[in-house]
């Protein structure tokens, strides 16, 4: 029983170990991949929302020119069709709406200040309970006005939290492979270490017959080093019994 205790308690002991380090290394990989993956997923999904505000700034140059705000309002509900956005709209130079798809105008909307810049802006608001991601893209270099497209925010964190998973899940089966593996590896180390102990508590019991051989000396090198001694010191005492026998005898 307490040969039992001691060999569980030892492959516990290394399996334990390997287990620890697999899941602490695993834990590590995953926050970088997760932190890597996720910075270059929202930077692609950045370059897609300049991509279709530029593209809507594009279309609507010609229609804000000739102040035609029939026109630019289909085209701004045209955009709204795209997959996470939420609105788009059009101002001029002096910042005021040509055309919008809000319906009403949001108070939050009005309060800001009129864009007439050359870059390209981005902003974070919310409309209706939730947060807006809002690309603004100046029209004809910022001479003619703005466009505005507004993007849903969870929407796009979905889209990255869709595309995580499966990484994150081949990644985190990693650690778990680790773990059966450290195991089996314990096994593999206890087990001819086992058989050195039981042969040793033999030995002490005056067993001085059991030979110290099979898988115990063919096991790896420190090990088949220490069962070679174990059996050098068993054949020692067992030739030292002998002669005390005849020197008694």
């Amino acid at each position: 029983m307490a040969r039992q205790s001691r060999r569980f308690g030892l492959k516990w002991k290394i399996g334990g170990i390997y287990t620890l380090v697999m899941f602490i290394l695993g834990i590590c990989v995953i926050a970088v991949v997760y932190e890597l993956t996720g910075s270059t997923l929202r930077d692609q999904l950045n370059r897609r929302s300049v991509a279709i505000t530029r593209n809507f700034s594009d279309a609507a140059a010609g229609y804000v020119a000739g102040r035609n705000t029939l026109a630019l309002n289909a085209l701004a509900g045209k955009y709204t069709l795209n997959d996470g956005v939420a609105y788009a709209y059009v101002e001029d130079g002096q910042g005021e709406i040509l055309a919008q798809t809000f319906g009403r105008v949001p108070e939050d909307l009005q309060s800001a200040a009129p864009g007439t810049g050359r870059e390209v802006g981005r902003r974070e608001w919310r409309w209706n309970g939730r947060t807006i991601y809002e690309t603004s893209v100046p029209i004809l270099e910022g001479q003619m006005g703005k466009v505005h497209v507004g993007f849903w925010a969870d929407d796009l964190d979905a889209e990255i939290q869709r595309a995580l998973i499966p990484i994150i899940a081949a990644v985190a089966v990693v650690p778990f492979v680790g773990a059966l593996l450290s195991f089996l590896l314990a096994h593999w180390i206890v087990q001819p270490i086992v058989g050195l102990t039981r042969i040793a508590d033999k030995v002490t019991m005056g067993e001085l017959e059991t030979s110290v051989g099979g898988n115990c000396v063919s096991a790896r090198d420190e090990i088949g080093d220490l069962a070679r001694a174990l059996e050098r010191m068993r054949s020692s005492l067992k030739a030292a019994m002998l002669r005390l026998g005849r020197d008694a005898a």
